[in-house]
């Protein structure tokens, strides 16, 4: 009996132990479904929310170009592409053989359709091609019952309508490549594209935009059911440069004839640019979808190098154009006065050394009117060798030599100005007196781009400040102008750049001077030059006396620079202009032609005659229509 009252106590025991630990179980599994439905009910309402609708982001349109009267430059055109949903499709292959036979598809568009198509769900749709017509549009939809999972989507595509006129200034815009993603949503959306260059890429946070959104509710696996809600987003701004585009396209087509050239023109009271051409050029449009591989290594390999932007990115010695600095240097200083006279036999000695003139025969006694007309190279020897190149230096800087001008676009380069100290750190070599003189014709180390000739041509010819270039004129709708920075004071008197000027223009009025043939022959619209031509080699001392070898008869890469600055009209400057050539030969007889035929058809448009407000933003407001330093 005993015995089976303890075994009764003993169940009994165990069976309150296992009832209370079920009862603890129980407490706590309704503790915990409490606090998830009640204390956390919102929580998960919202993750539960979340997982039914999703955001997704839309690509906004990109804000357009035009140039200073409203003419379109960069615009954005309706881009119909094709798209495939692998799961619709049944078999991929069959299905991209048919649409073969109807658009145009490449093998290198099969593959990246497979390859994308393997990487994604069977849902998401994959761009197969771009930027059809309106032919393959319908030919598509008359075929759509043979075509399964392919339909037709609407997007904006890029599109410049000046083609390679415009390429250096705009740019162009390409995919988001992995260094470029900063973590904003948009920047890694399928097909979005940013600028690569030129105001493209300088403007690119104003000309995007703001992205839309749209809420869709999805299933458990991913797949659209329907749209809730959508925002369009904000539209980029709308970019006005002070390009004229019928300007432009005449520079660029001006240059044409020659392998490799630059040219710019710009307001010499403004600093506004009129028209920047590099040549040659390549048509942006190619990057718009994605340029081909051959078609990319064919730009890239061109060694006349028609991706670069020359106007502000090429560096070349300035030759006899950088002589007027020289001349306000030393007048500034004291070291020459308006009446002082060089004796020019056609060299000058320095130490056991001889520094020729271009003319054998030399130019006798020689003022600095004459000097600069006939670029007398052993005048600005003797000047140099006065005044030192700290101060040659420090008067190019004021000119916008050796300097970035600050221009409002992406690459630009500084050029070189040398001094003592720039040599001894760069070079760890001490300067030599030498130097100076060959720098005094813009030989040697001094390098200067297109643009800086051309801020130096427009400083000269207003005198009272340092003009800073540009390229944006207004930015939104609201038409707005960007601010311009004051121009500084250049501190040179009216009286030094009026001897100068008289030298420049005789350059084209003097029968003796350097590039009188190439004045405008238009009342009124006359033009002051100064003509450069810069060696890219070294000339012997037998080359140099046999006199038979001639920059046309040298193999093209190894003849001289031409060049040539200029300002008009000569009465009431407004317009600046700056020419390279590169292995042009002579400044006088390529890069001054060049310089006198842009800078009239600018005067005849006269780009600067009126601002945009009162010209209209509509086309119908556009106008009409080394041894020596050879001239």
């Amino acid at each position: 009996m005993d015995r089976e009252t303890e075994r009764y106590r003993s169940l009994t025991r165990r069976a309150l132990v296992l009832g209370g630990v079920q009862t603890g179980l129980f407490g706590a599994l309704a503790a915990r479904m409490y606090y998830l439905q009640v204390v956390e009910r919102e929580r998960y309402q919202v993750l539960a929310e979340e997982n039914r609708i999703n955001i997704r982001l839309s690509v906004p349109s990109r804000g357009r170009i035009v140039d200073r009267f409203g003419v379109p430059l960069a615009v954005n055109n309706q881009n119909f592409r094709v798209v495939l949903v692998a799961e619709e499709a049944g078999d991929v292959e069959e299905t991209l053989d048919r649409l073969s036979r109807i658009v145009t598809l490449t093998d290198f568009e099969r593959r990246r359709a497979l390859r994308d198509i393997g990487r994604r769900r069977a849902f998401v749709p994959v761009t197969l091609v771009e930027n059809l017509g309106w032919r393959q549009v319908a030919r598509l939809e008359a075929n759509a019952p043979r075509l399964p999972g392919i339909s037709i989507e609407v997007g904006e595509l890029r599109h410049y309508p000046h083609g390679p006129a415009t390429a250096h200034i705009l740019g162009h815009v390409g995919a988001v490549s992995e260094s470029e993603l900063t973590g904003d949503p948009v920047l890694a959306l399928p097909g979005f594209r940013i600028g690569k260059t030129g105001v493209e890429r300088q403007l690119e946070e104003n000309l995007r935009g703001e992205a839309g959104a749209s809420q869709v509710e999805v299933n458990a696996l991913g797949r659209v059911i329907r749209e809730l809600q959508r925002d369009e987003g904000t539209p980029g701004a709308d970019v006005r440069l002070t390009i004229d585009i019928g300007l432009q396209e005449y520079v660029q087509d001006r240059l044409r004839a020659e392998r490799s050239a630059a040219a710019v023109i710009l307001d010499v009271e403004t600093g506004e640019v009129f028209a920047m051409a590099s040549q040659p050029s390549f048509d942006p449009n190619q990057f718009t979808t994605g340029i081909s591989m051959d078609a990319w290594n064919g730009l890239v390999n061109d060694p006349h190098g028609p991706l670069n932007n020359k106007a502000i990115t090429g560096q070349y010695a300035p030759g006899s154009t950088f002589k007027m600095l020289v001349a306000l240097a030393a007048l500034e200083e004291g070291v020459i006065g308006p009446g002082y006279q060089a004796w020019c036999p056609g060299f000058l000695e320095l130490g056991n050394h001889r520094f020729h003139c271009w003319r054998r025969g030399g130019h006798g006694w020689t003022a600095l009117a004459e000097a600069i007309s006939q670029s007398c190279d052993v005048y600005f020897y003797e000047v140099s060798r006065r005044i030192g190149i700290e101060k040659i230096a420090a008067m190019a800087h004021r000119f916008g030599l050796g300097l970035r001008t600050g221009i409002d676009l992406p690459g630009e380069k500084e050029g070189l100005m040398p001094t003592r100290a720039w040599k001894q750190a760069a070079l760890g070599q001490p300067w030599q007196p030498g130097e100076t003189l060959i720098a005094a014709i813009g030989q040697g180390y001094v390098l200067a781009t297109p643009l800086q000739l051309a801020v130096m041509a427009a400083r000269i010819a207003n005198g009272r400040g340092q003009v800073r270039p540009r390229v944006t004129l207004r930015l939104g709708e609201s038409g707005d102008p960007v601010a311009d920075v004051p121009p500084a004071d250049l501190g040179v008197s009216e009286a030094s750049l009026a001897l100068v000027r008289d030298g420049m223009v005789r350059v084209t009025s003097s029968p003796t001077g350097t590039a009188r043939w190439a004045q405008i022959d238009v009342a009124g619209m006359e033009m002051a030059g100064k003509t450069g031509t810069s060696q890219v080699r070294r000339i012997s001392t037998a080359e140099r006396l046999s006199g038979i070898i001639r920059n046309e008869d040298r193999p093209w890469r190894l003849r001289d620079h031409a060049l040539f600055v200029a300002y008009a009209p000569i009465q009431t400057p407004r317009y600046a202009a700056a020419v390279v050539v590169e292995h042009g030969g002579s400044g006088s007889r390529t890069a001054a032609p060049i310089a006198r035929d842009i800078l009239l058809e600018c005067q005849q448009r006269n780009p600067a005659r009126q601002l945009v407000a009162d010209a209209g933003a509509d086309a119908g407001a556009r106008p009409a229509g080394s041894g020596g330093s050879a001239p």
